[in-house]
């Protein structure tokens, strides 16, 4: 499962086009990757909801990605539910590897359910959380409108909890990344792909003709030619 932090905050504009649509492009190029993989998405602000279910339907997928967007439901930054969310999705599924990659640029201030409390549900469903923050450090420019209604950027502080998305992922046996740019979060899905490797069972059929009537047929004609020879056409000869 994939759940992306939809937040407003997410618009800022340090990662290209913004926070948003990069997160976006760069997890559309790894879904497209993991081609035998049963994938969902979920999307959370200030709360919480399932985008898509997991399936192996890549394109119907990756078009449920495309409309993603800031303002989809109300903002905040519902860490624990985005990650309950998740969970719920993956608990019961019998494959060997279940995995969340769960990326924010913010703090947990929204939402009913503690992101530890997440956790736990996930260590109960043996599930591995990657978490990404996504941002750059010090502030970052932010699309607005001044007075007149003309487009403008102010400088916001990049707020990431850290600490907490190390936790999360530590107490999953899953990993904590930073991204402070476009190419560093391409680096990052790389990093997991290579860490999550898909295991194939390949089934090989073969079709087995039997030749054998045919060759012992060739050698009796031959044998069958020699005995002829020897008491015809080299008796005579002699």
């Amino acid at each position: 499962i994939i759940s992306m932090d939809i937040s407003g905050s997410m618009l800022a504009e340090d990662l290209k086009p913004n926070r948003l649509e990069s997160s976006k492009n760069v997890a559309m190029s790894f879904i497209s990757k993991r081609i035998n993989d049963r994938i969902g998405l979920t999307i959370f602000s200030g709360e919480s909801f399932t985008q898509c279910p997991l399936t192996t339907d890549h394109n119907v997928l990756i078009n449920l990605f495309k409309d993603v967007k800031s303002g989809m439901i109300e903002d905040g930054t519902a860490i624990g539910m985005g990650l309950a969310t998740s969970v719920s999705r993956l608990k019961e599924s019998t494959a060997e590897s279940k995995v969340i990659i769960l990326l924010t640029d913010g703090e947990n201030n929204s939402g009913f359910i503690d992101p530890m409390t997440a956790v736990e549900l996930a260590q109960e469903s043996n599930v591995k959380v990657y978490t990404i923050g996504v941002g750059s450090y010090g502030t970052a420019p932010y699309p607005t409108q001044d007075l007149w209604g003309r487009d403008t950027y102010v400088d916001i502080e990049v707020k990431i909890d850290e600490k907490l998305l190390i936790n999360i992922a530590e107490a999953t046996n899953g990993m904590y990344f930073r991204a402070n740019n476009k190419n560093k979060l391409e680096k990052i899905y790389e990093q997991i792909e290579s860490l999550e490797k898909t295991e194939l069972e390949e089934l090989k059929f073969y079709n087995y003709e039997e030749l054998f009537d045919y060759y012992a047929l060739i050698a009796l004609i031959f044998m069958f030619s020699g005995f002829l020879l020897q008491y015809t056409l080299l008796k005579s000869i002699a």
